[in-house]
């Protein structure tokens, strides 16, 4: 089991999953939002290690939460400078989360679509600089990929945390 980086902060009850679970905002019987968009400061190479946000999103891709992994980083993405290195990364981020929920879904099709988006937006942050914000990119880029082609739906970021 991957350790957590904000173990204090606890899980939503269950993993969403489009068609077969409440929606988590939406349904009545749904547990709310996951983060509060734009809340706590922006995502940057100096606060990577500290941002709450960003590592609890981590906390919950690498436990198979994708579509709340998204949520907690949609709000980064939207502090996030255009055109910034952060923000292709975010974006990179949040569409691999999507593509593995799709995968798990049993969407391969679409779950290649919104791999085949995000990986040159994380090729194009790791040529910039192969380890950002504590993930390894070209093993991240190379294991996701495989696991989308696979079909199995499961990847797992392991960013540790310096």
């Amino acid at each position: 089991m991957v350790s957590r980086h904000l173990p204090a902060k606890p899980f939503p009850p269950y993993k969403y999953l489009p068609g077969q679970t409440p929606h988590p905002r939406k349904h009545p019987d749904g547990p709310g939002r996951v983060a509060e968009e734009g809340a706590g400061p922006p995502l940057t190479e100096a606060n990577w290690q500290t941002n709450e946000a960003y590592l609890y999103g981590i906390d919950l891709y690498n436990h198979g939460y994708w579509w709340e992994a998204h949520e907690a980083w949609e709000g980064l993405w939207v502090l996030a400078a255009q055109e910034s290195l952060q923000r292709v990364f975010l974006q990179g981020l949040i569409q691999t989360a999507a593509a593995l929920l799709k995968a798990r879904a049993g969407n391969p099709r679409g779950a290649g679509k919104l791999w085949d988006k995000a990986r040159p937006k994380l090729e194009r942050v790791c040529a910039a600089a192969p380890n950002y914000m504590g993930l390894d990119l070209a093993n991240f880029v190379h294991n996701t990929a495989q696991h989308i082609v696979s079909g199995s739906g499961h990847n797992t970021m392991y960013v540790f945390v310096k």
